[in-house]
């Protein structure tokens, strides 16, 4: 009979492969959890605060070593069965094994320790969390990948089968920027979502089109982005492509009316650069609108393919509820809405204020936000097209006018360190910071700090399944 020795070093640097029992200590940054061992840092995925679990040691750093869970020895009554078939080779949501009101209690914990260690705001208040209904099947936008180097699921690698490797459509497995994982079905956006990778899949293999190779920099499939409403019948499916061929984009129209007649507008975007995102020099529309329209309280919003739109519809309305309590802001405001995207927050501001100007860097979003408030029939706004870092200059403020109150909502690597200290200067009383990443958030926070003083943090979770959450700071001028 086989005998395992589990090995136990007590001094001695961890090795590769060395089995260890650890019990979890926390969640730490991006969903991964901290233990130690004989005082040094292991970092282990896939496991939960408390439990004690059998791991093997894998890629050993400076300060800390990554391991992989083997056996759950002890598993936390938090523990749940993942949903999804690819859990734990795919890297679009890693927390499916954890239930839903400790995911929402860990995050709310990262983010108090965050703004203590980052933001030097141990005593910040910090609101519970405001949870989401639907914890599956809600994002209104999904960007997948083409690739000619398919990575294999460990059932596939263990057995005697022979996988074409060549061709995949789908997600990165975490950590892993060379291959993509083929799959079939994702719980994110849901089953409409599905029958498009699906369907796509087949017709380009059909055709023979062949997928974005990134070594060797060719191929025509680079990404497929699918955007759909959850308020209209609006159903966008945007490919990128490495070059504009209208003949093969009319035969996946032909294909697309009849076989997935919920489609309503089909966008190819031209990306010729070997920069691997989803974004393009240009947009054609081969059939239907170009947009999807989607609603958020009472206004009716237009979305461009490049456009910014919150991808948690129903969550993005209680984010703008938020936004307008905190900012309190009166009919003798004007209200700077920075990185403005397609004008969510701006129009939804806008009867609540004297003026509100946004300022955006993609032409698309910005056409999207003017458009928007003809929709809706707001004319209390302006939108300007620009790079914040260059834009937000004296004559500019001189122009148009400071702010009273500053709402933020920056991409998720936040603000330049100039822009940061810029928007110190401009003198408002309030500023309202929303972002998706709280650790560019909390140094933001510590940029911002010299004149402004924190007041509050209301987290809400737009990001179900994720290590994300979306947090909005409000902070007050000093005197």
């Amino acid at each position: 009979m086989a005998i395992s020795v589990l090995v136990m070093h007590s001094d001695s640097p961890l090795q590769n492969e060395e089995l260890l029992d650890l019990t979890i200590e926390k969640v730490a940054d991006r969903g991964k959890c901290l233990a130690r061992h004989n005082g040094q840092v292991v970092f282990v995925p896939y496991a939960l605060a408390g439990e004690h679990v059998r791991v093997k040691v894998g890629k050993r750093r400076k300060k800390f070593v990554e391991a992989r869970i083997v056996k759950v020895l002890d598993p936390s009554p938090d523990r749940v069965s993942p949903r999804c078939e690819y859990f734990g080779s795919c890297g679009g949501c890693t927390l499916q094994h954890v239930s839903y009101a400790r995911q929402v209690q860990d995050k709310h914990r990262l983010i108090s320790e965050t703004m203590a260690r980052v933001a030097l705001l141990p005593h910040l208040e910090i609101r519970q969390p405001i949870q989401a209904t639907n914890i599956y099947d809600y994002r209104n936008k999904m960007e997948f990948s083409f690739s000619s180097y398919r990575w294999l699921l460990p059932e596939e690698i263990a057995s005697t089968e022979t996988f074409d490797t060549s061709f995949a459509l789908g997600l990165h497995p975490p950590n892993v920027f060379a291959k993509i994982l083929d799959i079939h079905t994702c719980h994110l956006q849901g089953d409409r979502s599905t029958q498009i990778v699906n369907g796509v899949r087949e017709f380009v293999r059909q055709h023979n089109w062949s997928p974005w190779n990134w070594r060797r920099k060719e191929g025509f499939l680079r990404h497929l982005i699918i955007r759909q409403s959850a308020t209209t019948p609006d159903f966008m499916v945007n490919i990128i492509t490495s070059e504009h061929d209208l003949e093969r984009m009319s035969h996946l129209g032909n294909y697309l009316i009849p076989h997935h007649s919920f489609v309503t507008t089909l966008v190819n975007t031209n990306n010729s650069t070997s920069a691997q995102t989803a974004f393009g020099e240009y947009s054609k529309t081969i059939f239907g609108s170009g947009i999807v329209r989607d609603r958020i309280g009472q206004l009716m919003f237009e979305i461009a393919p490049d456009s910014f739109f919150q991808p948690h519809t129903l969550q993005a309305e209680m984010l703008v509820n938020i936004v307008q309590d905190l900012a309190t802001i009166t009919p003798k405001d004007h209200v700077y809405d920075l990185y403005c995207g397609t004008g969510t927050m701006g129009l939804s501001l806008a009867k609540h204020a004297k003026h509100v100007t946004g300022i955006e860097l993609i032409q698309d979003a910005v056409l999207n936000a003017q458009a928007n408030a003809a929709r809706n029939d707001v004319e209390n706004c302006t939108f300007i097209c620009g790079d914040m870092l260059k834009i937000l200059k004296p004559d500019l403020i001189h122009k148009i006018g400071p702010p009273d109150i500053l709402i933020l909502d920056p991409p998720r690597a936040g603000m330049h360190p100039k822009v940061a200290a810029c928007v110190s200067e401009l003198g408002a009383r309030r500023i309202v910071y929303v972002s998706c990443n709280v650790q560019s958030q909390a140094r933001d926070l510590l940029t911002l700090s010299k004149f402004y003083r924190a007041i509050v943090a209301q987290p809400i979770d737009m990001f179900p399944q994720t290590y994300h959450i979306e947090n909005v700071v409000l902070l007050e001028k000093k005197a």
